[in-house]
């Protein structure tokens, strides 16, 4: 697929405010998805070249918390395996769904994380009650898994979101190890999307630099300040992408 100049520069654009957005507060796939949709790129495109955004984005987002000690890779190495065959799993699915079904489906779901952002729980550093062992937390860790395969924005907040819910972890190192989990997922689906000739590699890379970069910047702002500032801002960019995608859905041009 032929992507004009001007667009790869707005979408790299959109890029750094999404690697941005997902290092301060998460659910950067919210804007960039319905960018890439709204941009013109078939559904599986979309998809598949967000792909390569997220994975520069959260590798950033980890080498950061990696090098704060927030990460323990040699105990989750398993969760790590697990996702990635989840991921595997999901990308190979949404690739056997119509067109004009994903072209549906897609904004649904967006919708449906975006009120997740609205509704979530605040969470904090408190060390709480561990209600799942490693083992027993697998099962949740392989659906989200299959969930970033299959479709993607979110991913990020729903491993954090269970790691402090059901392992009791406090929120900083909850988010650690959901990024080092998500660079799985991000790669299982880079490679089954790209042996599937779902990814358009200008743009993808170029937004991957432009990720990267929203995540270095995000990754030293006080989260404190901007979370509050973002997250009403993340919903509503979200939310309005999305009635348009589903207005053309629903009334073609």
């Amino acid at each position: 697929m032929e992507i004009e100049l001007w667009l790869i520069v707005v979408l790299t654009c959109v890029a750094v405010f999404t690697g941005f957005l997902d290092a301060v507060a998460g659910g950067g796939g919210l804007v960039m998805m319905p960018a890439l949709l709204f941009a013109g790129l078939p559904p599986s495109l979309a998809l598949g070249t967000n792909k390569i955004q997220s994975l520069a984005g959260t590798t950033m987002a980890l080498r950061n918390f990696a090098r704060a000690g927030l990460v323990d890779w040699r105990k989750e190495k398993w969760l790590v395996l697990i996702v990635f065959v989840g991921a595997g799993v999901g990308s190979l699915m949404i690739q056997l769904i119509s067109a004009r079904i994903l072209e549906l489906m897609v904004p649904l779901l967006l919708t449906g994380v975006a009120l997740y952002v609205i509704f979530s729980p605040r969470m904090d550093d408190t060390k709480r009650h561990e209600l799942l062992s490693r083992k027993g937390y697998a099962p949740v860790a392989t659906a989200i898994g299959f969930y970033d395969g299959f479709f993607g924005p979110g991913t990020g907040s729903f491993f954090a979101a269970t790691f402090v819910g059901l392992r009791g972890e406090g929120l900083t190192r909850a988010t650690g190890h959901a990024k080092l989990l998500n660079v799985a997922t991000n790669v299982a689906s880079v490679l089954i999307f790209a042996l599937g000739g779902k990814i358009v590699w200008l743009l993808g890379l170029a937004m991957a630099v432009g990720s990267m970069t929203g995540s270095w910047i995000g990754s030293r702002f006080a989260v404190r300040h901007g979370a509050k500032l973002i997250r009403p801002l993340l919903v509503t960019i979200s939310l309005l992408l999305t009635a348009k995608l589903l207005y053309n859905w629903f009334v073609p041009s």
